[in-house]
Order: structure tokens, then C-alpha cells, then sequence
């Protein structure tokens, strides 16, 4: 009777724990199976109803561009019909598709439109950004190039949101206005008219997103704007414009470094929406650094949820001590990625290669945003951050040439004349020089 009981007891100490672990396999098993379906299900993504092609504009020889609006200036109205204040309207008032129809006939292109918003730049949120990238990809399937309308507040952006992260190697021209479209003066009508010119004419493709506003063509990376008031706003500091548009020409004078990856891989951003939630698009938010700047900015951040800060420092980036602090803590506590950045307009600021702040080099402040934002939408890693930064948000030129090849401009001696009363030169003999270029 007591070996039985022993024997009881002894089943029991053994069995149940086996049992146990057996059960939080079995457990663990099916959450991990579960969490393999739902990584390999598609993140949803938003459909748009995108016009077709036209049956007219099918047969037509011109290029079809559609015009995908946003609202701001472009498409606002005077308020109590006062059709010379310039600063009192309503943005977003219009319908593109009325605002096209107001428009001459377009000479270089056959054009559409699509109302994705309607209303002032500042007052999109990322995610609705997100759902702009897909709906201007999802156009470009269909048409040769896309103008994308936005306020002129945070077109800059904007734009460079698109830039990193539309697909698609067609035009996509990025405008807007200072002016509200039923002003007099207004430049509204102009600078959609010219955009669409740009996107017809084919000449950026492959140069990502470009911004176009008073006849000048901007890259999206370089472009800043610099003025609250005048037309001419919109400048690219250290770099200057990529063209012009004239009547009826458009003229393209260099291209942007990503450019010269045209049809390769390198092409492409790291940032294809479509593999991602626009849930998972992270809190990123800007600090700017004066003369004894407090380290609250940047607490406040942390406490709000911020996974990445980008510093707007003085000269080559610096920050107070009260910001470093704070910077040391949020990145020793909490994991933060930071880049730093300059406020002064323009200049670079060079990475140091280690730990969890990265050099934002010619970006501004709200350029490194948005690349940092994205970046940690797609991952965690710093040195993959580190990477995407130095590399494709950098933006360098580079030309490879063989190891062997050596480029050398000379003058041959042997070749020169030898001065002397004879062969001093004359009107009717000229002194001539023979440049030999040696490879």
C-alpha cells in the first residue's frame, strides 16, 4: 500500500511538470504559428479611383499626365470676394478638376485630375502622406507623369516624402501657388500649367520628385522655402535650381545624383510603402538648439513617445549642454535615434560612424525628418539607418573609372615652336599649341 502511494506521488512530481511544459509548447507553438500567418498575410492597402484615360486623350499623340490634388493656396479663394487681398483666403477652396478646365488647352500634354484632399499642406498627417505616395503610384501605372498640387507651407516635405517612396521612375512635379487662384496676380494658374509641362515633357524622369514653382525646377531633397511672402520663395541653398521652364521650352541643366542610378537597383529607395502598415509609421519629431537651450524639448518628445529627434543645431550641428544631456539620456534610456542637422540653412554635417546619432549632412531639419521617420518604420537597426542616411540620403556623385586609367592634359613641349626672330607669330601665323590628353 505505501509503494503504491509512493509510486503515486512520484508519477504525479514527474508527469505534471511535464505536462506543463508540454502545454506552453503547445501554447508558444500556436502563438508562433499564428504570428507566422499574420507576417506572411499582405498589409492592406487603400485603393483609389483613379480616372481612366479618356478615349480622346488615348488616340491623341501627346502624353497624358494627371494632376493629383491636395488643396492649399493653389486652390484657395478670397474671402469676402476681395480680389486683391493676397493673405486673407480660404485654402482649398477649388476642385481641380474645375481649376484644369479654367486653363488654356494644354499645347504639350493631355490632362486628368484626381481630388485626393482638399485642404492646406500642415494639416496632413503622415498616414494620409502614406496613402498620397501609394494613390500617386497608383496613377502612374496609367499615366506618363504625375503634377501633385500641395500648399507651399510643407510642400517641401511633402515633396521629399514622395521622393522617398514613390515607385514609379516617371515625372512626378510637385506645385503650388503663393497666391490664391481668383486673385489678381495670382500665380496659381501659371505654375499648374507650367508643372504640367514639366511632367509631359519626360525630361525628369528618373530623377525622383521635383518641385516646380515660378518657372524653376527644384529637387525635392534640395528645395527649401525661404520667404513667407514673395513668389520667388522656393531656393535649393548650396545647390541652386536643376532647370527652367520657358516657353515653350523646358530645359534641364544637370540632374540630381540618383539620377545616374537610372534603371538599376540602386534607383529605388529603401522605402516601399507597400510592405508596411501605415500603423507602424513612428512619433519623429525636430529640437532646436539656441544660446542655452534647455533639454525639455527633448524630454517632452521622449515622454510623448518619439522613436527618432532630429537636431537643428547651431554652426556644424552643435547643441547646449543641457540638450546633450538630455540627448544621452533619451538614447541610454530609451533607445532614441537622433540625427543631427544645422540651422543655418545650408552646410553638411558629416556622420561619426558609430553610436545612436547620425549625421544628417545637406539635409535640413525637416528633410532628415522624414528620412528618419521612414527609416524607422522599416527597421531598428542604427547602422542600417546609418546606411540609408550615408547612402541614398546623402546622395553624392560618384564616377568609377578603371583602376588603370589615368586622365592628364599636357602641353608636348617638342611640339612648341622655338621663339626666335623667325618663327616669332604673326598676324598671319598664329602660335598654336598641341593639347595631348593622355588615357
Amino acid at each position: 500500500m505505501m509503494t503504491s502511494i509512493v509510486r503515486s506521488v512520484l508519477t504525479k512530481r514527474i508527469l505534471n511538470p511535464l505536462l506543463a511544459v508540454s502545454l506552453v509548447s503547445a501554447i508558444i507553438a500556436v502563438l508562433t504559428s499564428r504570428s507566422l500567418v499574420g507576417a506572411a498575410e499582405a498589409v492592406p492597402l487603400p485603393t483609389f479611383d483613379i480616372p481612366a484615360i479618356s478615349g480622346s486623350h488615348q488616340t491623341s499623340s501627346l502624353p497624358n499626365v494627371i494632376v493629383v490634388a491636395t488643396g492649399g493656396t493653389l486652390a484657395g479663394a478670397a474671402r469676402n470676394g476681395d480680389k486683391t487681398n493676397f493673405q486673407s483666403y480660404a485654402a482649398g477652396t477649388y476642385a481641380m478638376a474645375d481649376l484644369v478646365a479654367q486653363l488654356p488647352t494644354h499645347k504639350t500634354a493631355d490632362v486628368s485630375a484626381y481630388q485626393f484632399g482638399n485642404k492646406g499642406s500642415g494639416g496632413y498627417t503622415i498616414k494620409e502622406l502614406y496613402d498620397l505616395s501609394l494613390a500617386v503610384d497608383a496613377a502612374l501605372k496609367i499615366y506618363d507623369g504625375a503634377v501633385v498640387t500641395t500648399g507651399t507651407d510643407t510642400m517641401e516635405e511633402i515633396a521629399y516624402f514622395l521622393d522617398l517612396t514613390v515607385r514609379s521612375e516617371k515625372p512626378v512635379v510637385v506645385t503650388g501657388a503663393m497666391r490664391p487662384w481668383d486673385v489678381i496676380g495670382t500665380d496659381g494658374p501659371a505654375n499648374l500649367y507650367q508643372a504640367i509641362k514639366v511632367a509631359g515633357s519626360n525630361k525628369t524622369k528618373w530623377f525622383g520628385t521635383v518641385v516646380m514653382l515660378n518657372d524653376v525646377i527644384f529637387a525635392a531633397r534640395e528645395v527649401t522655402k525661404t520667404n513667407s511672402h514673395r513668389l520667388d520663395t522656393f531656393d535649393a541653398p548650396m545647390f541652386g535650381a536643376l532647370g527652367y521652364v520657358d516657353d515653350p521650352a523646358v530645359r534641364i541643366y544637370r540632374a540630381p545624383a540618383r539620377a545616374a542610378k537610372a534603371g538599376t537597383p540602386a534607383w529605388n529607395s529603401p522605402f516601399d510603402l507597400k510592405t508596411i502598415s501605415k500603423d507602424s509609421l513612428p512619433i519623429v519629431e525636430i529640437a532646436y538648439n539656441y544660446q542655452e537651450a534647455g533639454g525639455g524639448a527633448i524630454r517632452g518628445f521622449v515622454e510623448d513617445g518619439a522613436k527618432g529627434i532630429v537636431t537643428a543645431g547651431t554652426g556644424a550641428g552643435g547643441i547646449s549642454s543641457k540638450m546633450s544631456a538630455a540627448r544621452k539620456d533619451a538614447i541610454d534610456n530609451h533607445g532614441v535615434v537622433f540625427v543631427s542637422t544645422t540651422r543655418t540653412g545650408s552646410g553638411s554635417i558629416y556622420d561619426g560612424g558609430s553610436g545612436n546619432t547620425i549625421g544628417g549632412d545637406n539635409l535640413n531639419a525637416a528633410h532628415a525628418r522624414m528620412m528618419l521617420l521612414l527609416s524607422l518604420a522599416f527597421t531598428n537597426d542604427v547602422n542600417t539607418i546609418r546606411d540609408w542616411f550615408t547612402t541614398f540620403g546623402t546622395q553624392d556623385v560618384e564616377i568609377s573609372v578603371d583602376a588603370e586609367t589615368v586622365f592628364s592634359a599636357s602641353v608636348d613641349e617638342s611640339e612648341l615652336p622655338v621663339e626666335t626672330e623667325e618663327t616669332v607669330p604673326t598676324e598671319t601665323e598664329p602660335e598654336t599649341k598641341k593639347v595631348v590628353v593622355t588615357p
